[in-house]
């Protein structure tokens, strides 16, 4: 379990706010809708939150 989540779902979170992270970038530096901006930075809020708890969770996992 702990290898699932260590070597697959905490690197897929960590790419997930990297990729939105990144379409936001895009966006800003393309002059793009200003709403599409907050979307994405919502989401990457959000999925941040995921990546903490995902990390959280796999720490737990792992000591004990």
């Amino acid at each position: 379990m702990s290898d699932f989540l260590s070597h697959y779902l905490v690197p897929a979170a960590i790419l997930a706010v990297g990729v939105v992270l990144v379409l936001g970038l895009v966006n800003m530096m393309r002059g793009g809708s200003p709403n599409r901006s907050q979307s994405l930075m919502r989401l990457r809020v959000l999925l941040q939150f995921v990546a903490i708890v995902v990390i959280m969770f796999t720490i737990w996992v792992m000591r004990g």
